[in-house]
């Protein structure tokens, strides 16, 4: 991979203080534009890696040893006042829990502002058209009504395309989503993917999807790594992790993915139908 081309360049091992190893020297590029998935079971250390990449480890008591590199420079040897001013407007974040995210005693609109005047200034119009147009970019309409809400009047759904539109408000070049569909329903999770692949395609922004469901990041992702035990074993293009897997975790992986059960005398396989349906259903 190019160095010129390559956006993050991430090189590093993790330890907690009573806990060793939960990353083992991480090796993870990512080019401008790309959708990189990283997939692994719960423990494996995926959001370690997000909080890792985006500087935010050491305020947890965690030792990081290596290196990011991010648009040429490495992160980590920027202090904490450095890397707030990257945070939000050249890389962000999505966690999983929209709700958990959002200040309940705030209004959505107030926080939306907030978050555009820590990278921004201007009146105070050019900072509600600003908000409008994140918004709007998330399929939210930006409604005096709607920024008057609190995160407690919103569904889960809306609440992640809120805090979807706080985290691209400044158009970052990186995106890191950190199982931000795991806690929706089905027709949700699609939209949001729908919606990842839209701000890709438009903005051109990278964005790491981090997940455990192998069936949204091949959808979703151009290339997928697979992490386990803090390490990742298994990193190529979507259809190659699919078809032709190596590593044997990633074959258990690939086995794992749910089945439905059909009559014994039914003529038609409703198993491989079922998951040629889910395919074309996150499909974009």
């Amino acid at each position: 991979m190019s160095l010129e081309r390559t956006l993050l360049s991430a090189r590093l091992s993790v330890d907690y203080p009573k806990k060793p190893g939960v990353l083992r020297e991480i090796c993870l590029d990512l080019e401008p534009g790309e959708i990189l998935g990283l997939v692994g079971q719960s423990g494996s250390g995926k959001s370690t890696l997000a909080l890792a990449l985006m500087g935010l480890l050491p305020l947890k008591g965690a030792e990081v040893r290596g290196e990011v590199i991010f648009q040429g420079e490495d992160l980590a040897r920027k202090s904490e006042r450095q890397l707030r001013t990257l945070r939000g407007r050249q890389m962000s974040i999505v966690l999983q829990s929209p709700l958990a995210s959002l200040n309940p005693a705030l209004s959505i609109g107030t926080q939306l502002q907030e978050a555009w005047r820590a990278h921004a200034s201007g009146t105070r119009e050019e900072c509600l058209a600003a908000v409008r147009s994140a918004l709007n970019s998330v399929s939210l309409q930006g409604e005096d009504e709607f920024l008057r809400r609190r995160a407690s009047q919103l569904s889960v759904g809306q609440g992640q395309r809120v805090t979807i539109a706080m985290a691209i408000l400044h158009r970052p070049a990186l995106l890191i989503a950190d199982e931000a569909t795991s806690a929706l329903d089905t027709i949700t999770q699609s939209e949001v993917l729908r919606l990842f692949a839209g701000l890709n395609r438009e903005m051109g922004m990278a964005i790491l999807y981090i997940s455990h469901d192998l069936l949204s990041v091949a959808a979703l992702c151009h290339r997928i790594a697979i992490l386990q035990e803090g390490r990742i074993v298994e990193c190529g293009a979507s259809e190659g992790i699919f078809e032709s897997p190596r590593h044997e975790y990633t074959r258990q992986l690939v086995a794992a993915l749910p089945r439905i059960p059909f009559r014994a005398d039914s003529k038609a396989d409703l198993t491989r139908d079922a998951e040629n349906a889910l395919v074309e259903h996150f499909s974009f």
